[in-house]
């Protein structure tokens, strides 16, 4: 007796894998291997200090394991996630003993991280027949795990019912499993109920869970009471919870009160530097969240997927490439740059930031690219004016059985309609049509915008009268579209129509779309008739491109003691776009005097925007005033701006000719040009003035 004490003295001495090894050597020499209780003292020094294998090597050497040892090595199957090896050594332990309820349990778990909800269910009728439902709390808890993660909370509310006393555990499986199944709010009820009857307290884990389902809701009222009662249990110190509320506080859009939390955290991990700069950043605080990320790294704290592209989220929101190409940096040195979701991140970053070619660079390194992916390059291909080379990655995307959703559909719509190629445009109509994307909104606002800029009102029409449910969206893009055409009357009788016979109530998209088709048409009674309806009939306050639609409209017809007086009332602050309309009015009604004045107000928002540079010297010139152009233009020179040049395309026998200004590369430029000098010859021989 006093060998087998000694040994079992030395089970509590060990720590290491040699050191299991050397006490089970003299468990087998001593003869006591063959003893139940050492046998599994030992298997347990295997499962803790040893691989999975030596643990199955041991239990596979056992003549007679008991119920405890099988129980062991099931566990350890479990915990390493092997749960296809776990049911099989439950099956195998069915053959040879009687399983407990803690094997039921084990087996219960493995069903749950296999999606077994057969044979889950076949250790349910087992339990039922062997066992009383009541009698084992931890079996209660693993079938509504099972039950819960499988989607089937109806049966995992049956198995809740049949338990007169909840313990803790199971409260808190039922609590997280409809929060999981995104049902917060009969979450919230179960914690309720928790709480009402009294019998038992919420833990970390339930509490975790309970402001987990208020961060879906999310509600920042409940989420502070639920604060207080985390301080009033002694939890405000558990990293756990103190994570989940800095989650709620980060969804619910309150910043003072997540920085507050985190600034008073005792101790914080990855997560919460990471929720931190998460909130920042998708709280439009892009420089904080920026700043923290900095601090995080100078304090040496690792950091996370979350961290890094919520770092990046900011500096896409901040254009700011400089601190982009240093997180990407850091992305690549933690390993993290082909993950697919921090690859989809820099390349969003990228490309927001007018650098399209690092973008594309990343994308092609990518070894997995989900439709996210594509849709991030897509985007980034429109956003930078490279309509082209959007149309040659949606090809691409096609070609390896990659599916789009409807948001990229309306993205390579846009680019369609930036080419202008009506072919083009038929053709995606007809893949809209054969997979199912008619029935969006917004596809068929795209279509109706991209028929319309690519020259076939004619189609984009057929397009609006086949769509049943209209909403704004569709009634606005087509009107329009109208406006696009010169069609101000057709504009009109649409945007009546609209008010009319449909419940739909125009926005100020809608009357910045009318307002546009009337200035395009030089409707100017009717323009001012439809901004007094918008703003006294459904009392929508003005923004700044309908007054500067308004400018707009009263210059092209010359009424620009009117353009004066819409400045003179607007209720928002004027903006550059006011002062640039106001001066191409000027320049095609020869007011020099109004133009300057209205050049000294432009140039204090913006003295180096090319554009209105050059329109302001085309008005110089118009009136001859030939020293004012030369000091606009020696600006232009000394500054080194540039304008981008025009660029323009048309569609001949279904293939698409691009032209810039004064093109030079065209392969037909020189036959062009010589049909031009030919038609200006010819138009002089007959009394045109050039």
């Amino acid at each position: 007796m006093k060998r087998r004490e000694l040994i079992l003295d030395l089970f509590r001495l060990c720590s290491s894998c040699s050191s299991v090894i050397q006490l089970h050597s003299l468990t087998i020499k001593t003869g006591f291997v063959q003893d139940s209780f050492i046998a599994a003292k030992l298997s347990n020094c295997y499962i803790k200090y040893s691989s999975l294998e030596a643990t199955r090597k041991l239990f596979d050497e056992t003549l007679q394991p008991t119920v405890y040892i099988w129980n062991s090595l099931l566990k350890c199957y479990c915990m390493k996630k092997s749960y296809v090896e776990t049911l099989q050594l439950f099956r195998d332990m069915l053959s040879v003993e009687i399983p407990d309820q803690a094997t039921i349990s084990i087996a219960l778990k493995a069903c749950s991280g296999l999606w077994e909800l057969g044979y889950g269910r076949m250790l349910h009728g087992f339990v039922k027949k062997k066992y009383e439902m009541d009698s084992d709390l931890f079996v209660g808890s693993a079938l509504i795990d099972m039950y819960t993660k499988s989607g089937r909370l109806d049966e995992a509310l049956r198995v809740f019912e049949e338990y007169p006393d909840p313990d803790t555990v199971m409260w808190t499986h039922i609590i997280t499993g409809y929060q999981q199944n995104s049902d917060s709010y009969l979450a919230l009820e179960f914690f309720s109920r928790m709480l009402m009857e009294g019998h038992v307290s919420p833990d970390s884990v339930t509490l975790v869970s309970v402001l987990c389902a208020y961060a879906q809701l999310p509600d920042l009222m409940a989420a502070s009471c639920v604060h207080g009662f985390v301080i009033k249990k002694g939890f405000e110190n558990v990293l756990s919870v103190c994570n989940a509320l800095l989650n709620v506080y980060s969804k619910s859009g309150s910043l003072v009160s997540a920085a507050t939390l985190f600034r008073k955290m005792e101790e914080r991990d990855a997560i919460s530097w990471a929720s931190m700069v998460s909130c920042y950043a998708h709280n439009e605080a892009a420089d904080d969240a920026l700043n923290l990320f900095n601090e995080m790294m100078c304090k040496r704290v690792e950091p996370n997927l979350v961290s890094v592209i919520s770092a990046l989220q900011a500096c896409e929101a901040m254009c700011n490439l400089e601190e982009g190409k240093k997180i990407h940096e850091v992305a690549v040195r933690k390993g993290f740059e082909l993950d697919v979701f921090v690859s989809t991140a820099l390349i969003d970053m990228y490309m927001f930031c007018s650098s399209p070619d690092e973008a594309m660079e990343l994308f092609e390194r990518m070894p997995k690219k989900d439709v996210v992916s594509w849709i991030a390059l897509l985007n980034g291909c429109v956003q930078n004016g490279m309509a082209y080379k959007s149309m040659e990655v949606f090809v691409n995307m096609l070609s390896i059985k990659i599916q789009p959703d409807a948001i990229l559909m309306v993205k390579i719509l846009t680019s369609c309609s930036e080419l202008g190629v009506l072919q083009q445009a038929m053709c995606l109509h007809g893949y809209v049509i054969k997979h199912g994307f008619e029935d969006h909104s917004f596809v068929g606002a795209s279509l109706i915008d991209s028929y319309s800029k690519c020259g076939s009102l004619h189609n984009a029409i057929k397009v609006f009268k086949a769509i049943d449910d209209k909403d704004i969206v569709i009634w606005s893009t087509m009107i329009a579209g109208y406006g696009i055409h010169g069609k101000g009357r057709e504009a009109l009788d649409l945007f009546n129509s609209m008010v009319k016979i449909s419940r739909i109530k125009p926005n100020n998209v809608t009357f910045l779309s009318i307002l546009s088709a009337c200035s395009h048409a030089g409707l100017v009674k009717e323009g001012m008739e439809v901004f007094n309806i918008m703003v006294n009939e459904y009392q929508l306050p003005p923004e700044l491109n309908h007054y500067a639609i308004m400018v707009d409209l009263f210059g092209r017809m010359g009424e620009l003691d009117k353009a004066i007086e819409v400045i003179n009332d607007m209720h928002v602050a004027v903006g550059p776009q006011i002062w640039g309309a106001l001066i191409g009015a000027c320049r095609i009604h020869h007011n020099t005097k109004l133009g300057k004045i209205a050049a000294s107000k432009l140039f204090g928002y913006d003295s180096s925007h090319v554009g209105y540079l050059i329109l302001l010297s085309n008005m110089h010139a118009v009136n001859k005033d030939w020293d004012n152009v030369l000091k606009l233009r020696s600006m232009i020179k000394r500054n080194k701006l540039t304008k981008v040049n025009g660029q323009s395309a048309i569609e001949v026998k279904s293939e698409v000719h691009s032209f810039t200004v004064d093109d030079r590369f065209h392969p037909l430029g020189e036959t062009i040009r010589g049909l031009l000098r030919s038609l200006e010859v010819t138009m002089r021989e007959e009394g045109y003035n050039l």
